[in-house]
């Protein structure tokens, strides 16, 4: 280990973790003209451990303005207009209980309600797109092979120690610094914050593999899941690409000894005597856990650095990019002096209502899982059995309905007093034009999505030139768009309704508190 006694380096923002919601940091502070250095300990991204796989419909709208939606469509190996299916059977090739359409908003392309349909497609190929958009914007430098070993809070700024991959210690201070540092995150242990909750229980393997035969072997029409009841072999398995790569949940399963026994669990989640090479298993039980604090002043946490959730329903990547969103662009309006630093005291107040919604709905969808749906009478052959899947099928579409249809989360999750108006349970969205929701999706005549005409900071539909003088007396970038409705609609730079009233408001005002964000929720 070598010593270096540089002075420390000074930027504007740090980013400790280049993982998914790391890099959405970076990539939004790109966007809106503000340089950031990511330290990420991994040099290559393995794509053994697949991890998340579906990026939400909301996710894919917030990397339109990017250009990420675009890349990580084109990288995907599954295009989005393969399957939008679930089915639910005795073994992947054996009998089908139900099938459940339209899932995970995998069905929304050209959809009036967004801007872009839900993508499959495996944590490593997001992270591997945001990085080559990384290499294109000269505000953002990754250093890869290396870690952050100490974080001090005590001074004026942020003063971080940075081990690179030769060994060789440098320091940084910087404005602000973001820890998307995961589980283990050094930012929050600096910050004091803790996590509340607890892990959930619910053993679970994962298993990559590789099988040539098992695709020919699957019914006709092809689905993204295939969850298995059958008593002896419960989990999930589904494609990982078109080419003979998959991914499987063996549920109830702690530990596996061997790739022998990985292989025979698959055989057995298949109900075929296929080939499986198996490429990685991965032991885990879900967390439930949120950070008690979300940091203040300069230091921050987002992602898995300040919650963590079950993968049902495949919120938890997609909670993250949110609030990397949030967070970067208000970082980008104090950092270019058109916001008040209070205006970063909305973050934790507006983030962390919605990651507790999402761990609640992901431990009620643990809830159903296949060891749970399971019954020695769904493999019976005869009228018993029969009788027994198609109780299961009506059972399943009630049961699964939240985890797989929850449009009134991924879209109608608002950071206002009236949110909940528009979206009363977590599968039904109904949007509204009011402060704080997201602004409601439309479609011109010729197809163009109206978050296409958003500036990429402010946006007033509807108003008049005293906008734009009021907006820069402060300095703030504003355009001026076609009004929505018969009120003027002030747009944030996240695509969330700041304010939404009648053209006589005065637009200082407004904007005053536009600039300050929303606070806690009331009771």
């Amino acid at each position: 280990m070598t010593n270096t006694p540089d002075a420390p380096r000074r930027v504007p923002v740090l980013i400790v973790g280049g993982g998914p919601v790391g890099l959405t940091t970076a990539l939004e502070l790109a966007h809106h003209g503000v340089a950031s250095l990511i330290v990420e300990p991994r040099v290559d991204v393995e794509h053994s451990r697949p991890r998340a796989k579906t990026t939400s419909a909301r996710t894919m709208e917030l990397y339109r303005r990017t250009g990420a939606a675009a890349e990580i469509r084109r990288r995907a190996a599954i295009p989005v207009e393969w399957s939008s299916e679930v089915r639910f059977c005795t073994t992947a090739t054996g009998r089908e209980i139900t099938r459940l359409s339209g899932v995970l908003g995998l069905d929304l392309q050209d959809s009036n309600l967004t801007a872009e349909a839900a993508q499959q497609v495996t944590q490593p190929v997001v992270e591997e797109a945001l990085r080559a958009l990384l290499q294109q914007r000269p505000e953002s430098t990754l250093e890869l092979g290396s870690r952050v070993i100490d974080v001090n809070l005590d001074g004026d700024l942020p003063f971080v120690r940075i081990e690179n991959v030769d060994g060789v210690l440098s320091t940084v201070t910087c404005d602000y610094l973001v820890g998307a540092d995961g589980s283990r995150s050094v930012v929050r242990a600096a910050l004091g914050a803790h996590y509340v909750g607890a892990a959930a229980g619910r053993p679970n393997v994962n298993i990559t593999f590789r099988s040539e035969q098992l695709g020919a072997l699957l019914p006709e029409g092809g689905a993204i899941h295939h969850w298995v009841l059958n008593p002896s072999f419960p989990g999930v398995l589904g494609p990982l690409s078109l080419d003979g790569l998959w991914w499987a949940i063996a549920t109830g399963t702690e530990t596996i000894e061997d790739d022998d026994e990985a292989a025979a669990l698959v055989r057995g989640l298949a109900g075929a005597d296929i080939d499986v090479e198996v490429l990685a298993t991965d032991p885990w039980q879900a967390r439930m856990l949120l950070s008690d604090s979300y940091g203040s002043d300069r230091t921050y946490l987002v992602g898995d650095a300040a919650h963590q959730n079950p993968p049902w329903g495949g919120h938890g990547f997609n909670t993250g990019v949110g609030d990397a969103v949030n967070l970067a662009w208000k970082i980008a309006a104090v950092v270019q002096g058109w916001a008040p630093a209070e205006l970063l005291d909305s973050y934790e107040a507006e983030r962390r209502p919605v990651a507790q919604q999402t761990i609640d709905l992901a431990g009620e969808n643990m809830r159903a899982l296949s060891i749970d749906l399971t019954s020695p009478e769904l493999i019976d052959d005869g009228p018993e059995g029969d009788q027994a899947r198609s109780a299961a099928a009506l059972s399943i579409k009630q049961v699964k309905h939240a985890e797989f249809y929850s449009l009134g989360l991924v879209l109608g999750y608002g950071y206002g007093p009236d949110s909940s108006h528009q979206a009363p349970t977590s599968g039904e969205y109904y949007p509204v034009v009011a402060a704080g929701n997201r602004l409601p999706h439309s479609r011109s005549t010729g197809g163009e999505s109206i978050f296409d005409s958003l500036g990429r900071e402010f946006t007033v539909l509807g108003g008049d030139g005293r906008w734009a003088a009021a907006a820069a007396r402060r300095g703030v970038p504003l355009v001026i768009g076609d009004p929505v409705d018969d009120r003027v609609v002030l747009v944030r730079p996240d695509q969330h309704i700041a304010w939404a009233g009648p053209a006589s408001d005065d637009p200082d005002t407004v904007l005053d508190s536009a600039l300050r964000g929303f606070g806690p929720p009331t009771s």
